[in-house]
């Protein structure tokens, strides 16, 4: 958009220099128009008035397409707006999820390993009758079957994402969750991977990946340097899950 506003630029002031002899004859007093003949003082004076309304016709088409690009840049803008909300208040949530649990209002966790959320998926899809296509059952096996077997990652997160939102009351909402964040923390996305962890933990507290679900937050928290917040999530893994295979991962953090 600046380009255009430079080639606009650049076009008035070609175009005041082309218009130059135009607004010179356009600003010439009537009065000079000469002492000739009438035929002659018409004559002068009629290019006078077609210098000025080409002139004048000019300017306001350079100010009409500016005030398109205007219009446009201001609608971008907008739209920026709005994107960089949604994303700061994506944040937000993310964070007062990772808040809460490092107040010990969070239940579990799971293994650190992605094998252990791939095991975890599919015995949950073993146990599932088989099932007609576009159904709960099939559309789980189906994206298991995506990050498990074939090693789709890109495709098996929107997939789940997919599953999520179209079976809310499913008992495989909180593997669909964990699968989730530990697709997102294999590329990264520790803040992405952060939030879906913590919904296992805050929304499925009794769930076999609840505790791994915990200590992957701590985890996450101990690599994003917040030291404090993640010796917290660790205590209340062995706190509230003594016997679980990640309070003992998370009382070696402890101690370590």
């Amino acid at each position: 958009m600046n380009s255009n506003f430079r080639r606009h630029l650049l076009g008035l002031s070609l175009l005041v220099g082309v218009a130059a002899p135009w607004a010179a004859t356009a600003q010439a007093p009537i009065s000079n128009v000469g002492s000739g003949s009438v035929e002659d003082r018409v004559t002068t004076l009629e290019r006078i008035a077609n210098a000025q309304s080409q002139l004048l016709n000019q300017l306001q088409q350079q100010a009409s397409d500016n005030q398109r690009d205007i219009d446009s840049l201001r609608g971008q803008i907008q739209e920026s707006q709005y994107q960089l909300n949604q994303v700061v208040e994506r944040q937000k949530q993310i964070y007062e999820q990772i808040d809460s649990l490092g107040q010990g209002g969070g239940q579990s966790a799971s293994a650190p390993a992605a094998s252990a959320a791939a095991g975890a998926g599919s015995a949950a899809a073993s146990s599932a009758a088989p099932a007609g296509k576009g159904d709960e059952n099939s559309d789980y096996n189906a994206a298991v079957s995506l990050a498990l077997e074939k090693k789709q990652y890109d495709q098996a997160i929107p997939a789940f994402q997919s599953f999520v939102k179209q079976y809310p009351k499913s008992t495989y909402q909180p593997n669909a969750n964990y699968w989730l964040g530990q697709l997102f923390y294999n590329k990264g996305k520790k803040d992405d991977a952060a939030y879906y962890f913590a919904v296992v933990v805050k929304n499925y507290p009794k769930s076999p990946k609840a505790s791994d679900a915990m200590y992957k937050v701590g985890i996450i928290m101990q690599e994003k340097g917040q030291a404090d917040k993640a010796k917290a999530v660790f205590q209340q893994v062995v706190k509230q899950y003594p016997n679980s295979s990640a309070a003992k991962q998370a009382q070696k953090r402890i101690a370590g």
